[in-house]
C-alpha cells in the first residue's frame, strides 16, 4: 500500500544531528511519519527533538480502525498538545534546556487518506504527477513578513532571521496545532522535511530529485545529497511516502551522521 524511506544527516557545518525522524506502521491500514527540527543550546534541540518523536506516537496508540481522517486529524493535534506539555515542562525543570523547543511534522496516512499535524518550519509537500504543492504553512517571522506585503517571497528566501520561528513545540506551556486532511491518491508522494532541505535546495530541485527513476531510498538520498551539494549548513532530514499503485508495502530507512 504505502512505501516510505527516510534518511537524516547531520549536514557539513554542524557537530551534532537535532533532527529526528521516526516512521511506524500502525497495524490498521495506516502509516505515521515525523519529522522534528529541535533547537536549543546545550544540545538541547536534540533532547527536544527526539522527546517529540518519543511521545507523538504514544498519544495515538490504541486508535480505532473505524475513525474517520477529522477524528485521526484531531487525535494527532492531541498527540502533538501532550508531547509539547511533555517537553515544556521537562525544560522548566532543567536551567540547560530552558527555552528548547523543535518543530513537528507528521502525518497519518493510509491508502485513500491523510491528514498531517504540523508547528514550526519543517514541511510536507505532495507530489502529484509533475507538480510539487507545498502543503504545510511556515510559523515563521519571515512568512509573517510575506503575508503582510512587508517582504517577498524572494527576499524571505534570503532573510537574515530566515530561522526564527514564531511557534514551536516546547517553547510555550500551550500552543497551536494546524492539522489537516489532504486529498491523497494512488500515485501521489508525500514528502516531508526539515529546512535543512527546503532552505537550502531550489523547489524545482526537490521535484527532479523525487522525479527520478529508481526506488525511494535512492531518492532520499538523492534530496539530502542536494542540500550538502548547496553547503550543507544544516542538519538536513527527510521522508517519502509513496501511495503506491499495488498492493504491496515496503519500508526502508537509514540513517547517516
Amino acid at each position: 500500500m504505502l512505501n516510505v524511506a527516510y534518511l537524516s544527516d547531520v549536514g557539513l557545518v554542524r557537530a551534532v544531528n537535532e533532527d529526528s525522524a521516526f516512521v511506524q506502521e500502525q497495524g490498521d491500514g495506516w502509516s505515521l511519519a515525523i519529522v522534528a527540527d529541535g533547537m536549543g543550546g546545550h544540545q538541547a534541540g536534540d533532547v527536544a527533538s527526539r522527546m517529540a518523536i518519543e511521545w507523538i506516537p504514544q498519544g495515538l496508540l490504541s486508535m480505532s480502525p473505524d475513525l474517520s481522517g477529522e477524528q485521526r486529524g484531531e487525535r494527532l493535534r492531541t498527540a502533538i498538545e501532550a508531547a509539547n506539555g511533555k517537553i515544556f515542562e521537562f525544560a522548566s525543570e532543567r536551567e540547560h534546556y530552558h527555552g528548547m523547543g523543535t518543530t513537528v511534522v507528521a502525518v497519518l496516512a493510509s491508502r485513500d487518506r491523510a491528514v498531517i499535524g504540523h508547528i514550526g518550519d519543517s514541511r510536507a509537500y505532495r507530489v502529484r504527477g509533475d507538480q510539487l504543492e507545498l502543503l504545510t504553512e511556515d510559523h515563521s517571522l519571515v512568512n509573517e513578513l510575506v503575508k503582510n506585503g512587508q517582504i517577498t517571497r524572494e527576499e524571505a528566501e534570503h532573510h537574515p532571521r530566515r530561522n526564527v520561528l514564531t511557534r514551536a513545540l516546547g517553547t510555550e506551556s500551550s500552543i497551536e496545532v494546524d492539522v489537516q486532511e489532504i486529498s491523497w491518491q494512488p500515485g501521489d508522494i508525500l514528502l516531508l522535511c526539515s529546512d535543512g532541505l527546503s532552505g537550502l535546495v531550489e523547489r524545482q530541485l526537490i521535484l527532479q530529485a523525487v522525479l527520478t527513476e529508481g526506488g525511494l531510498e535512492d531518492k532520499v538520498r538523492l534530496l539530502v545529497q542536494e542540500a550538502l551539494s548547496a553547503g550543507g549548513d544544516d542538519n538536513v532530514t527527510v521522508i517519502l511516502i509513496e501511495n503506491a499503485a499495488g498492493p504491496d508495502c515496503e519500508q526502508t530507512d537509514g540513517e547517516a551522521g
